[in-house]
């Protein structure tokens, strides 16, 4: 394979020409706390891409992409079903809510979007009435130990999961099946109901009946996909597994339990998709040029104030799902080191860097003070991390519109060098950089499918201390 590798300045912002170009199955993980942007770069790698699969997660996330001024909201669907010649896999990791689902699949059918590359794992579980109720109800529950669920049923549904006790898509299809199991269910959820919150039992009758008729639309699409995936994979075809949420809010390595129910971490891919971990060949980082958190939990670079709100304004910074308005803080490298480490990251999507145009100095989270010792390190401990005091590296901003750059080279000095430190501190390339909304508003730094490895891109492989 012929390889040229222009540097900028020698290090982490590359140009690559690649003439031979091998194939890749990508996994594109959110590296905060999820609404990063990974829909619209999911949406910009589809078009390399041969099969997107939606591996974890329900309708507690939401990807938003924008297309030729058209938005469209996604929760379960992956942004994938916007290229005709995609396949789209909705896979077994997922909590599949079918009404949001057909609700979707009637938005995207009114738009005229094609819906037959559609595919919807047989044994992916179903979040039930049952399971939205108890998950308001025990959030209102918790009182100040409040999480800030969605609320839409995920944590039960994961729960009943676990617990051996769960409907799954196959389940819906066949009506002797779903009738056992929504009694069977419905018995012992009904006294929960009852005894623990005070609310009238479900009818089983009126729940099957919903859940027939969404068994009747989905039909069609449902598959055994991680054969459909093994498939895909035996004839070298590209596939990008799309997570949902961010690592932060892993339910294994992020900050429990401000956490989802679910592993958004590029490990779960192999699971959510039914798929060996040898099958992945790139792992794609999405974060934020600032950071935000949406719901509870600590925050260490949050900002109070004129500039936090300037932040949530320009950066419309209010959930796809939920409406919440995120909390919104300065670049966190602590814990984006650690979103490169947990996740095997090669390489980074940089997006809402024009969010930032009109500030004087920008600053980046380099360690953390915690009972006056300096960490450097994002700590295991959920109460180390809620008494962490950021340390922060001051850069001077660039006062200037990046919104119409379309290369490295159009982005002002300072962006560069912005992006460059960055980059230098996580120790990742830089591949994508958005500067808007739109498509169009990306640029291109190296092809993050077909690209070479880490290895190629680092003349110095060790690691940035500030």
């Amino acid at each position: 394979m012929t390889l040229v590798a222009e540097y900028e300045d020698n290090f982490s912002l590359c140009k690559l020409n690649l003439f031979n170009k091998p194939l890749a199955n990508v996994v594109v993980i959110g590296a905060q706390w999820g609404d990063e942007g990974k829909g619209k770069i999911t949406d910009l790698l589809s078009k390399s891409a041969d099969v997107v699969v939606r591996y974890q997660g329900g309708v507690n996330a939401g990807h938003t992409v924008v297309v030729e001024g058209n938005t469209f909201k996604l929760h379960l669907i992956p942004s994938g079903i916007l290229y005709p010649g995609t396949d789209c896999i909705i896979g077994c990791g997922t909590a599949i809510d079918p009404q949001v689902l057909i609700q979707e699949l009637d938005q995207l059918e009114a738009l005229n979007i094609p819906l037959g590359n559609l595919l919807i794992s047989q044994t992916a579980h179903v979040t039930m009435p049952y399971h939205r109720s108890i998950d308001r109800l025990a959030e209102e529950r918790r009182g100040e130990r409040k999480i800030g669920t969605t609320g839409r049923g995920i944590g039960p549904t994961y729960a009943d999961k676990s617990e051996r006790t769960g409907i799954r898509v196959q389940d819906l299809m066949d009506k002797e099946v779903l009738r056992e199991q929504i009694y069977w269910a419905i018995n012992h959820k009904n006294a929960i109901l009852d005894k623990l919150y005070n609310l009238p039992p479900l009818d089983p009758e009126e729940v099957i009946a919903e859940y027939s008729g969404y068994a009747d639309r989905l039909r069609p699409y449902v598959v055994d996909t991680a054969l459909k995936i093994y498939d895909a994979i035996t004839r070298r075809r590209n596939i990008l597994f799309e997570g949902a949420q961010g690592t932060l809010l892993d339910l294994d390595h992020g900050t429990y339990p401000y956490v989802t129910s679910s592993n958004p971490i590029a490990g779960g891919a192999c699971v959510g998709a039914g798929v060996g971990p040898t099958t992945i060949d790139r792992v794609i980082g999405v974060a934020k040029a600032y950071t935000t958190r949406v719901g509870e939990g600590p925050f260490p670079t949050e900002i109070k104030g004129e500039v936090g709100e300037m932040l949530c304004d320009r950066g419309a910074e209010f959930g796809t799902t939920t409406g919440r308005q995120r909390r919104c803080g300065w670049f966190d490298g602590v814990i984006g080191r650690y979103a490169v480490r947990i996740n095997g990251m090669d390489c980074l999507a940089i997006t809402k860097l024009d969010v930032l145009d009109e500030l004087a100095e920008i600053k980046v989270c380099v360690a953390y003070e915690i009972d006056g010792q300096r960490c450097e390190d994002f700590p295991s401990s959920s109460r180390k991390f809620a008494r962490c005091q950021p340390i922060y590296q001051t850069l001077p901003g660039w006062q200037r519109s990046t919104a119409e750059c379309r290369s490295v080279e159009d982005l002002p000095k300072q962006a560069r060098d912005y992006l460059r430190f960055l980059a230098e501190f996580m120790q990742v390339p830089i591949a994508i950089i958005s500067v808007g909304p739109g498509r169009e508003q990306t640029i291109i730094v190296e092809d993050p499918i077909h690209g070479p490895k880490r290895s190629l891109l680092y003349a110095d492989s060790t690691p940035a201390r500030v």
